[in-house]
């Protein structure tokens, strides 16, 4: 067989790839010989960011690596920032692109789609890119590849192949089988140390980031057996559940979680950066941890990153949560329950004023759609279910509000989420801004008939940006910029499209929501907060 034909066996019988996201280009055809008869689904967006955004959506809803196809030059430089915002949050995601003939690499001849090095420039944004120049090393090369999504921390991966080796002649391997790879576990001693800090302290605190995702019910029992108060990051939203007593959201970044993390005296932190974006949203650098500080990570350098370690293990976080759990046969009693409850009346979260409005917006969605998976671009209502939101599941919730922060990636990555998962609800929430940088991808939605909802919240500009400039006393300029008619837009895409003013409007419109194509409800942000003003009620729980 050919290299190409070969490379698509071994995603699909070896490490069972079945859906593809890429658009053909003149450098990319050998790559589809065949690939229709493979029964490896292949997905088109309409522009290689949307590729790099719906095989994060999908990355995130599965568990399982999204795989891009992508041509040589402008294709790798369009997926660029979807591979920087899937690196900064560790997303396993493979990125596959032609690049141009061995004998022309680096020589500068204005070949189509040429660059000096597209290896070096994707090289900041991958956990590696490598160029195959024999094409025997393609299993190789692959295996490495998803050696890192399932030994270390995971990220995009990119794999170049030049377009004289596509048809180049191959053997296939003899065992089609992929190897089982476990990461590595913790150190028993260091578990041990941490286990008896964590019996001997007085007022314990857990941090639980994203690399828990795959282990939730050790993760409850964990907290629940320590009595420790709980904070998970946004992309560990729904780790606990609903309504754990533990549970503090993902609001570290607020006065009242800020100030049980000072009189902490042992932390534990399993799988979390302690980024700023997480931790410290308001950019003041006022999270900090006095108490020890206990760390386990599978990438040792993260352990002293950002605030001083105690005790590091580098390890698996699922597999670190079990050895905890051997340690503490018999709940703990460290008044957890008590101080968790204690800082949740503190933040009072649905009486402040910035959140407020979006308390029945959330409530509303949960409500009709309680199973629904939220993939968020940056946006207010993003930010304020970033705070209010309580969920069931793990890979519910995911944004482009932390990390590496890109416009544009709520639509696509909601379609992902929404092929990876085709018998959950999936809600797309976006802002008029940002919906522009991949509008084009509601084509994809309707092409492929993908019931994802879109609520799009039209505050007529880049509020955010309006109020950082306000406080800093800059003049506004750039923020108050033209919005098309969103609904006659959706409407010549042939998505059905709707405006809503309130709660009750949002629920008939959710409840008629179409099951074969997307629904796009526009939400008049102005509008929204007048009826909130005018129906305030007794404050409620965050949703």
């Amino acid at each position: 067989m050919t290299c190409a034909e070969l490379l698509i066996r071994l995603l699909r019988d070896r490490y069972g790839v079945d859906t593809l996201f890429g658009i053909p280009g003149v450098h990319t055809v050998e790559l589809y010989r065949g690939l229709e008869a493979s029964g490896v689904r292949h997905v088109t967006p309409r522009h290689e960011q949307g590729a790099g955004f719906m095989a994060d959506g999908y990355a995130r809803a599965t568990g399982r690596p999204g795989v891009c196809l992508i041509i040589t030059g402008p294709g790798m430089t369009n997926i660029a920032t979807a591979m920087g915002q899937a690196l900064a949050d560790s997303v396993p995601m493979l990125v596959i692109s032609s690049v141009n003939r061995r004998d022309t690499l680096g020589r500068g001849q204005g070949r189509l789609h040429e660059l000096e090095s597209q290896r070096n420039l994707v090289a900041g944004v991958a956990r590696f890119s490598h160029t195959l120049l024999d094409p025997d090393g393609l299993p190789e090369v692959l295996a490495r590849a998803f050696a890192v999504f399932q030994g270390q921390r995971p990220g995009p991966v990119h794999i170049e192949i030049p377009i004289d080796l596509f048809d180049a002649p191959v053997s296939p391997p003899r065992e089609w089988s992929a190897p089982t790879i476990y990461p590595a576990a913790p150190d028993p001693d260091g578990l041990a140390q941490a286990a008896q800090w964590l019996h001997d302290a007085q007022r314990p605190l857990v941090l639980l980031g994203g690399g828990c995702v795959k282990a939730p019910e050790a993760a409850r029992e964990l907290v629940t057996r320590l009595d420790a108060p709980t904070a998970t990051t946004i992309n560990a939203k729904g780790l606990l559940g609903d309504a754990h007593p533990l549970d503090l959201g993902a609001n570290t970044g607020l006065p009242a979680v800020r100030k049980l993390a000072r009189e902490a005296d042992v932390i534990l932190a399993i799988g979390t950066e302690l980024g700023e974006t997480d931790y410290d949203v308001v950019f003041d650098d006022g999270f900090a941890l006095t108490g020890r500080l206990i760390r386990i990570d599978l990438d040792a350098q993260q352990l002293v990153r950002n605030q001083a370690l105690s005790l590091g293990l580098v390890g698996d976080a699922a597999q670190a949560i079990t050895g905890l759990l051997a340690h503490f046969p018999t709940p703990l009693d460290k008044q957890g329950t008590a101080r968790a409850s204690m800082t949740r009346e503190a933040l009072n979260l649905a009486q402040d004023p910035t959140l407020a409005p979006f308390v029945p917006l959330c409530e509303t969605l949960r409500e009709v759609l309680p199973e629904a998976i939220w993939v968020g671009d940056s946006t207010a209502p993003v930010y304020a279910a970033n705070h209010l939101l309580a969920l069931p599941a793990p890979r519910h919730f995911f944004n482009a509000s932390t990390g590496y922060g890109t416009l544009g990636y709520g639509l696509p990555a909601a379609l992902g989420a929404q092929l990876g998962q085709p018998q959950l609800p999936v809600i797309a929430l976006v802002g008029d801004g940002g919906v522009m940088f991949t509008l084009s991808e509601l084509a994809t939605a309707v092409e492929y008939r993908l019931p994802v909802v879109i609520l799009l919240w039209h505050n007529h500009g880049y509020e955010e940006i309006r109020r950082y400039m306000d406080a800093h006393g800059v003049e506004r300029l750039g923020v108050d910029i033209q919005a098309p008619d969103f609904i006659k837009l959706a409407g010549g895409f042939g998505c059905l499209a709707t405006r809503v003013d309130s709660p009750p409007e949002l629920a008939r419109a959710l409840e008629s929501r179409p099951s074969d194509g997307p629904l796009l409800i526009e939400v008049d942000a102005n509008a929204w907060m007048a009826w909130c003003g005018d129906n305030a009620t007794a404050a409620k729980e965050p949703v």
